[in-house]
């Protein structure tokens, strides 16, 4: 009898085990692999080519590209925008690649007809370089990191309300909230190269397409997105940011 009786408390904690086995790890490695597989993006509303790029630290040239998108870079909500190459779109490219000289001629055309507004357009600065400006005053109370996240540019303290000026001369690209963490966010392009952001702001003063000069007036400081006054400034350089502290003068 005792035998029968250790045999059978033996087997139902042997079957109560095998229900306590759950598979967490592949449930984990399930999870982290849809988490990392986001390869497109749909438009929502508020967004721009640049504020896409910007979400995911692209360039926008190399994003206008694979989705064979052409200056002045339209979109529009519920489009599908690809973060990665693909087939389709590498064959979309070589397909413009051997269009005929017609179209090549259609294009000059274009890029010609804005003469008119030379004084504003910023394509012919791709080349020069940019005398960068303070965005504003106030200290700097946290740096620019390549290695920690949310530290892609420098976040000056200040009194709410206060002056937010470009930076440089350029187009706004981007005006509205849609960033997550950024609150109030404005984005300028200063030519092929260069991008600078505003974010946190209080209010926001220009409008996307508008031009701005070196000093101008573009928001107000505050502290939309964050837990305090204060300005989020970036320059990203081919979509990628670094160090606004070597661009900007000491003071």
């Amino acid at each position: 009898m005792r035998i029968i009786v250790v045999l059978l408390i033996f087997t139902l904690s042997a079957c109560g085990g095998s229900r306590a086995v759950v598979p967490v790890s592949s449930f984990g490695d399930k999870a982290k692999k849809t988490s990392s597989s986001a390869t497109t993006y749909k438009v929502r509303k508020g967004d721009t080519l640049y504020s896409i790029s910007f979400r995911y630290g692209l360039d926008y040239k190399y994003l206008a590209g694979i989705n064979n998108i052409r200056s002045p870079y339209q979109i529009f909500v519920g489009q599908k925008l690809h973060l990665t190459p693909t087939k389709i779109a590498n064959s979309q490219t070589k397909t413009v690649k051997k269009a005929p000289a017609t179209s090549n001629k259609t294009t000059t055309k274009s890029k010609t007809q804005p003469k008119a507004n030379t004084t504003t357009n910023i394509s012919s600065l791709a080349n020069q370089n940019l005398n960068w400006r303070w965005p504003t005053n106030g200290k700097v109370i946290s740096t620019y990191s390549i290695s920690t996240a949310g530290r892609k540019g420098i976040n000056i303290a200040g009194k709410s309300g206060q002056d937010i000026v470009a930076a440089a001369a350029g187009k706004v690209v981007y005006s509205g909230n849609g960033l997550p963490r950024y609150g109030n966010l404005l984005i300028i392009k200063h030519n092929d190269v260069y991008l600078s952001a505003y974010a946190h702001n209080k209010s926001l003063l220009v409008k996307e397409g508008q031009y701005v000069k070196s000093g101008q007036k573009i928001a107000t400081l505050g502290s939309s997105g964050a837990q305090q006054n204060q300005l989020h400034f970036e320059i990203r350089r081919n979509g990628k940011p670094i160090d606004p502290l070597r661009f900007l003068p000491k003071r």
